[in-house]
């Protein structure tokens, strides 16, 4: 853990768009056949993509109301765990999961849905493992019971 943040492997969504950029290579290189949705899969990736905004811009609005950095490379000075917070530990790694997954919909590319499993992971464990460390460190009984209290996804 770095010094006074979370010392997370790297900003979470450069994670989710290195793995949407390597599904979308390994997609031109060796195209996979398609979903077979036809028009339906902009429907669904519309969906996903409502909520994953959702999820996310509610997150982020919370981080500012709570006057913290919402970006876990930097220092956090609050716990926010009203609003959103009160469904999900982690609603801005949803928003950014169920944006990946409509924009795989979009693209019409399972090489890339299926990377979100190992983006996935990675988040897990070099990101929410790390934060969950850090945010015990610094706000102890407070985030264990927010813990207790509320799930990591949903």
């Amino acid at each position: 853990m770095t010094q006074g943040t979370a010392g997370v492997v790297a900003p979470p969504p450069l994670i989710y768009l290195a793995g949407l950029a390597l599904g979308l290579l390994v997609e031109w290189l060796a195209p996979l056949p398609g979903f077979g949705l036809g028009a339906a899969r902009f429907v669904l990736g519309g969906l996903l993509l409502l909520g994953g905004g959702s999820a996310a811009l509610p997150a982020l609005l919370g981080f500012r109301r709570a006057g913290t950095a919402a970006e876990p490379w930097k220092p956090s000075s609050a716990l926010v765990t009203g609003g959103i917070y009160r469904i999900t530990r982690n609603p801005m790694y949803l928003g950014l999961a169920l944006v990946y997954a409509a924009l795989a919909l979009f693209a019409d590319s399972p090489a890339t849905l299926l990377l979100l499993a190992p983006v996935l992971v990675a988040v897990r464990y070099g990101v929410i493992g790390r934060e969950e460390r850090y945010l015990e460190a610094l706000f102890g009984q407070d985030y264990r019971d927010y813990k207790a209290r509320v799930r990591r996804w949903l």
